[in-house]
């Protein structure tokens, strides 16, 4: 689940628990969540495996959520930098301040749409806060050309990390917990 807020299940046993300072609890050991993740969309949450693109649903990509958003604003989940924003401004990537490199893709080959749709408000390079808008794109004008908005989430260097704990929520809203990295 979500570090302070609840337990962590698998194959409904529960293996862990969080703790209200932060801290995660499984069996005798602690583990300190590393990184909070906020959501970058106000949407439905969506899991990786359920979205259409082999790359992000097999895991390949890293860990993470994806979001169906209602809404056509993007925000910094971290506080950090912009690592990569593609010319198309349908992706972005930030590194945290706490390393954890984040990549967000704003729907599903939307890359085809060549930035028709979207407006970016940062470039790479930027220092960013959480809950900073960095990007702003047209869900009408994106699914009124065939295009799915839903926007996968992934931390691309989840292999350098104990786990990464998503979200049990089925709807999120900016700013909201989404993630959190355990070291």
């Amino acid at each position: 689940y979500i570090s302070g807020f609840g337990k962590l299940y698998e194959d409904d046993v529960v293996v862990a628990e969080t703790t209200n300072d932060g801290t995660i609890e499984s069996g005798n050991e602690v583990y300190i969540g590393k990184d909070s993740i906020v959501s970058p969309l106000k949407g439905e949450v969506v899991l990786l495996s359920d979205i259409q693109d082999e790359a992000f649903s097999s895991g390949a990509m890293g860990k993470g959520l994806a979001i169906d958003p209602i809404e056509g604003k993007l925000v910094s989940p971290v506080n950090g930098t912009v690592t990569m924003l593609f010319p198309t401004a349908h992706a972005i990537g930030i590194t945290s301040t706490e390393g954890t490199e984040i990549l967000v893709h704003i729907g599903m080959d939307t890359v085809q749409l060549d930035g028709q749709g979207f407006t970016p408000h940062v470039k790479q390079g930027d220092q960013v806060v959480k809950g900073q808008l960095l990007i702003e794109f047209d869900i009408e004008k994106i699914t009124s050309a065939g295009y799915s908005v839903v926007t996968p989430i992934v931390i691309t260097n989840s292999q350098n990390y104990l786990d990464v704990i998503t979200t049990e929520k089925a709807t999120v809203s900016s700013n909201e917990q989404l993630m959190t990295i355990v070291i």
